[in-house]
């Protein structure tokens, strides 16, 4: 990464009631990236954290960056240990696991307890939770297949657009042809490819794809929510050399707006993501590292319990 050239169905309920003006559209987000001095020394080697700021938005976001190629690093989705309501804070996930870096995952039902993931979940090779298969929208019925992470279990990372077909994976190249105005035809599973990936969490929009700027939130039927206005957000991508990106913005502050999709997946692409993908946001947005709360989610220290997270894990 060229640190100086770097310039949500959620909790679908996380984001409807979220409504937030929308600033004019940038074209470029330059961000003044600093590592984090205090965590140097603090962890495994392979794993850096920065800090970075735009004083002009204003904006405050925080990356890690995560070289998977190191043998002692993998990278794990995880789901909350709390049986009574299926929710942990961000902080309480990387103390139970003990790990160095972990963010918060993907969309649930924030209004049921326990709580219900919304989109892929898969851990250690079985579904918890299968892909988003349709989402209606003014009594029209869309298929969907939204972005989802995978992490194999010999560290290859994988972003696409993914179904679940009686607990296989399958993932296109391409998104679906939804437009607000027209459904896509039901994807035939054998115009995918079977994506066998250890660990996968589903959310969504895509970001980045082949190195290039491509939020498909029509695509991904995310169209008649707020989910692609200007919120906190968490983003996870990779480099084609193996480096996991996980970042978080924080939004709706007097010192930093948030971003929306557009902005975010500009962000991803400045740090050299070649693909990317957008995951649960708003006041879920949390990253620990060393077991610090290093941003302010929903302007404060308050971490809003969440279903799932990727944790990034360390071998003895």
């Amino acid at each position: 990464m060229n640190l100086s050239k770097a310039i949500v169905f959620v909790g679908a309920i996380l984001l409807f009631g979220c409504e937030t003006e929308k600033p004019a559209p940038v074209a470029q987000i330059p961000m003044n990236w600093q590592e984090i001095d205090s965590l140097k020394n603090r962890l495994p080697e392979g794993i850096r954290v920065f800090a970075g700021q735009n004083a002009e938005m204003p904006l405050k976001a925080w990356l890690a960056e995560i070289d998977t190629k190191q043998p002692h690093i993998q990278t794990r989705v995880v789901l909350s240990g709390d049986t009574s309501d299926n929710r942990e804070s961000t902080a309480d996930f990387a103390a139970r696991l003990n790990a160095p870096v972990a963010v918060n995952g993907g969309y649930f039902t924030m209004n049921k307890t326990p709580a219900g993931h919304v989109g892929l979940l898969a851990i250690d090779g079985s579904v918890i939770e299968p892909a988003t298969r349709s989402v209606s929208r003014e009594n029209v019925r869309f298929p969907t297949a939204r972005a989802a992470i995978g992490f194999a279990a010999t560290g290859k990372m994988d972003i696409a657009w993914v179904r679940t077909e009686n607990g296989e994976l399958f993932a296109w190249d391409e998104p679906l042809a939804n437009t607000p105005e027209t459904a896509a035809a039901e994807p035939d599973p054998e115009s995918g490819k079977r994506w066998q990936m250890r660990d996968a969490i589903g959310a969504g929009p895509m970001l980045i794809e082949d190195g290039e700027k491509q939020v498909t939130s029509d695509a991904e039927v995310f169209f008649g929510t707020s989910i692609p206005l200007v919120h906190p957000r968490t983003a996870a991508g990779y480099s084609k050399d193996g480096k996991l990106f996980l970042l978080v913005v924080d939004g709706r502050q007097p010192e930093s707006r948030g971003v929306s999709l557009d902005e975010l997946a500009m962000m991803m692409q400045d740090l050299g993501a070649y693909e990317a993908l957008n995951l649960d946001g708003g006041g879920s947005s949390t990253m620990i590292a060393d077991g610090v709360l290093l941003n302010r989610p929903g302007g404060g220290e308050y971490q809003r319990e969440v279903m799932s997270a990727i944790a990034v894990l360390v071998n003895k």
